[in-house]
């Protein structure tokens, strides 16, 4: 639990159920869902046994049907079965979406007799780093689309420009960590288009709508992102992000059988009945899944368009608050053309930086997280508030008195001062950092002095 500081009391604060949730809400680091219905079903009462398999297997498919729905799967028979499948999250449904992109390109290269030992996949330098986990283990030469100051996301142009006859697919993120940007999935889908067809190849897209996959359809119904698009082959999608569910849970879907080889399906039926399996961890509860299945049947369309333009008016009002202050510059979109979240900087420069801003608000309670920019512009710092379900506004009011209050402590201080501050966090910092157990080898095992030098390998992207 955060500890809250005098400053804010529990006065300012709405009712919320214990002290644990006050501390949840005040944590604007995170896209996860802290918050849950309390009539969604708890563990103790999951069923067990093969009763619990065969009620888990059939709330997978019925979510996974109402999700293909949402994203406009071509159904030609309102009985037709929608393809895919439950994971533990997006990284998951990424490394699959990944894997069957990858076994489709190799299967059509082999039947005209060409080679499929260089296979790439192209995405812009803003991508989660589950994408750099994903084309690392699968063995994919990733080509990324680096981010400028004037576009801080995925340029659709300069993707389709890297693409050739060894690319297996697109990556199009619709919801960017960085900045929450819908990068556009209908322009990339055009060029793709253009440049296919005369070449013969039949390159792909894969969305990443881990964070606005429950977000867009609701706010911007007209956005075309989804499988209205021919070149959409794959989509994954978090349901313990705006799905709101408890983690973990993630969904990945396929635009039709095909774009899913058969061979990396597994059919069993050792379990009482016969099932096809796609993922990459056989046992799983099914608390999830129930959970997810009452949401999407206890709110409907109506009620999560209800909420999710409630989010997003709530991060609206934010960001109009911050640039009204004159000390911020706002780098996130605004009025539903990206997630519910504020991306913002300082507007000029000052003897401190988003850093201290945010380790001023951490003495207040809130966790806002400071991080610099993507590959090649990692000088640009910004700060980030997630707007969730218990985000309300009436907390919105208080980060805003919060953050100017941090600038004027801040505006305070000399330069030696913020520097002492930053060497005290620093030296009282704790680090999950640990090197990298791969760059082990026994036959040319280094002296204790010298593996204190050892590089730790920094990955890319942020949580």
């Amino acid at each position: 639990m955060v500890f809250l500081s005098n400053a804010i009391s529990e006065a300012r604060l709405q009712r919320t159920p214990s002290s644990d949730s006050v501390a949840e809400g005040l944590n604007t680091s995170i896209y996860g869902t802290r918050w849950a219905n309390e009539e969604i079903p708890r563990y103790e009462e999951m069923p067990s046994n093969v009763a619990y398999r065969l009620i888990k297997d059939e709330l997978a498919n019925r979510c996974v049907n109402m999700i293909a729905r949402l994203f406009n799967a071509p159904m030609h028979d309102p009985q037709e079965e929608a393809l895919g499948c439950s994971t533990v999250g997006s990284s998951e449904a990424i490394i699959l979406a990944t894997l069957a992109m990858k076994r489709r390109w190799q299967i059509l290269r082999r039947a005209k007799g060409l080679p499929t030992d260089k296979p790439n996949m192209v995405l812009g330098a803003n991508c989660q780093v589950a994408w750099h986990k994903a084309l690392l283990y699968l063995e994919i030469e990733p080509r990324e689309v680096a981010v400028t100051e004037d576009l801080l996301y995925m340029d659709p142009v300069k993707a389709a420009d890297l693409v050739d006859e060894n690319t297996i697919g697109v990556c199009a993120i619709l919801g960017s960590t960085y900045t929450g940007h819908y990068e556009d999935v209908k322009t990339l889908n055009d060029l793709l288009e253009e440049k296919c067809g005369p070449e013969g190849w039949d390159i792909g897209i894969h969305v990443d709508a881990a964070s606005g996959g429950f977000v867009a359809p609701f706010v911007v119904p007209h956005l075309e992102w989804d499988f209205r698009l021919p070149r959409v082959f794959s989509i994954n999608a978090s349901g313990h992000k705006y799905g709101l569910t408890f983690p973990g849970v993630g969904w990945a879907i396929w635009r039709s059988p095909e774009y899913l080889p058969k061979d990396l399906i597994f059919n069993i039926n050792y379990l009482g009945s016969d099932q096809a399996s796609f993922t990459l961890n056989f046992s799983k509860g099914a608390a999830h899944i129930i959970g997810q299945y009452y949401v999407l049947i206890r709110l409907g369309r109506t009620g999560f368009q209800k909420i999710m333009t409630t989010l997003t008016a709530t991060a609206d009002l934010l960001a109009a608050r911050l640039e009204a202050t004159g000390r911020f510059v706002i780098l996130s979109q605004g009025n539903g053309l990206g997630l519910p979240l504020v991306a913002f900087r300082l507007k000029d420069e000052h003897h401190y930086d988003e850093f201290d801003i945010s380790a001023r608000l951490r003495e207040r309670g809130w966790i806002v997280p400071a991080y610099t920019m993507a590959p090649d512009l990692e000088h640009m710092k910004l700060l980030r508030v997630v707007v969730r379900e218990d985000f309300s506004r009436s907390r919105c009011d208080i980060l805003i008195r919060d953050i100017l209050a941090a600038l004027k402590a801040l505006d305070k201080l000399d330069q030696v001062a913020v520097e002492h501050h930053r060497n005290v966090k620093s030296e009282e910092a704790h680090s999950a950092m640990h090197k990298n157990p791969a760059t082990f080898n026994a036959d040319n095992a280094k002296t204790a002095s010298e593996e204190d030098q050892v590089i730790i390998k920094l990955a890319p992207g942020i949580c």
